[in-house]
């Protein structure tokens, strides 16, 4: 199964995919997402957020700053104030 991750500015939708796990800068530390992780609510620090397509490929990394990331049912969202 596949984690759906989602990352979002107020300007575009800057990435949409299916992915093994994404690694996100919490203002309370570093916290990474797998398929089926428990419902969570987190805001973001500026850093960079990790995301690997598969289980032992090198992430691709995408820097950001501030915003929010909720994970649900549906996958993990990341509402970013700017990306890239």
């Amino acid at each position: 199964m596949a984690l759906h991750f989602e990352l979002v500015t107020p300007e575009k939708l800057v990435r949409s995919a299916e992915v093994w796990q994404v690694v996100v800068p919490g203002t309370d530390g570093d916290f990474g997402v797998l398929e089926g992780h428990a419902p969570f609510m987190s805001t973001v620090r500026d850093g960079s957020i990790q995301i690997f397509a598969s289980a032992g490929a090198a992430p691709e990394i995408i820097p950001v700053e501030g915003g929010f990331a909720e994970v649900n049912e549906k996958g993990l969202t990341v509402l970013a104030e700017k990306a890239g």
